[in-house]
């Protein structure tokens, strides 16, 4: 099943929840689709990793992001959750932003507030913007978008630099500002989360993210679905897994010359094109070719 916006709205207030791998290109976007997912989080991190080669540091701009949000809706119906950052600036950039992604086709738009460059949320060193500051800009946002269909989520890095009891005081700030999702990032211990879900359960969703080797302990999503979690995402996963595998792929091709002894752990030339409906394309070509 496809989510439209409106769907994917409707589901975060059901009982089940809603499982986002993380995806950072259109071939990514179409394989989670084909695996029968229907939902996935175009992450910024992801974007770094894979486009520039680089750390979760600030690097990617808005205008990288959108151009792979445009990318993967040509390719797949999917509902995405799109990494926006802080908005990448002020206010005036947050609206900027939002236009543009939802243009793109995001469902959803989740913004943070940390300062400007930002960092990943599991790194040290994060600074935040102060709470009022955040208040305004996801005000911002809410205006800015075209469709109320199209959420804004609002995300605290406050954890990790202001404490868990300051991060639910600036959650509920942008509660109130009229968010229709809250993403506390860096929880540490259950006891965070008895303490998040005391606030805000069965008043707005609450998104969670696990990240291989975060500060968060991995919960699978029925664990986290007791919990009271609405979404759960898993940002960098398939890079970690990609950047594995393509590491013994690149030993193996050096060692030997040949790609023979990892042929069992890839697709062949045939296989591939199917996955990316190559036959259909040609197809579809030859009905306008004029023969």
């Amino acid at each position: 099943m496809i989510l439209s916006a409106s769907d994917l709205k409707a589901r975060l207030h059901a009982p089940e929840i809603v499982v986002a791998p993380g995806v950072y290109d259109a071939l990514s976007a179409s394989l989670a689709a084909d695996a029968g997912f229907d939902t996935v989080y175009l992450s910024g991190a992801s974007i770094a990793y894979t486009q520039l080669g680089r750390p979760d540091i600030g690097l990617v701009s808005v205008s990288e992001v959108n151009d792979v949000m445009s990318h993967i809706r040509e390719r797949t119906e999917l509902s995405v959750v799109v990494d926006g950052d802080t908005g990448f600036g002020n206010a005036m950039n947050v609206m900027r932003s939002v236009r543009l992604l939802e243009r793109a086709g995001a469902n959803a738009i989740q913004l943070e507030d940390q300062t400007y460059p930002k960092r990943c949320g599991h790194l040290r060193g994060k600074t935040l913007v102060p709470e009022e500051e955040m208040v305004g800009k996801l005000k911002a946002a809410l205006d800015a978008r075209d469709s109320d269909s199209t959420l804004i989520i609002g995300r605290t890095d406050a954890v990790a630099v202001e404490g868990t009891e300051r991060a639910i005081e600036r959650a509920r700030a942008y509660r109130e500002a009229g968010v229709d999702m809250l993403f506390i990032e860096g929880i540490r211990s259950d006891d965070d989360i008895a303490s998040i879900m005391a606030e805000f359960r069965g008043q707005i969703p609450i998104m969670a993210n696990m990240v291989e080797g975060g500060d968060t302990p991995l919960q699978n999503a029925r664990a986290l679905q007791e919990r009271g979690f609405s979404l759960v995402i898993f940002p960098g996963a398939l890079v970690r897994a990609f950047t594995h595998m393509a590491g013994q792929f690149f030993d193996i091709l050096r060692r030997d010359g040949t790609t023979d002894a990892f042929r069992e752990r890839m697709l062949d030339f045939g296989q591939l094109n199917e996955v990316l409906g190559t036959r259909k394309m040609l197809e579809l070509g030859e009905k306008y070719d004029g023969r």
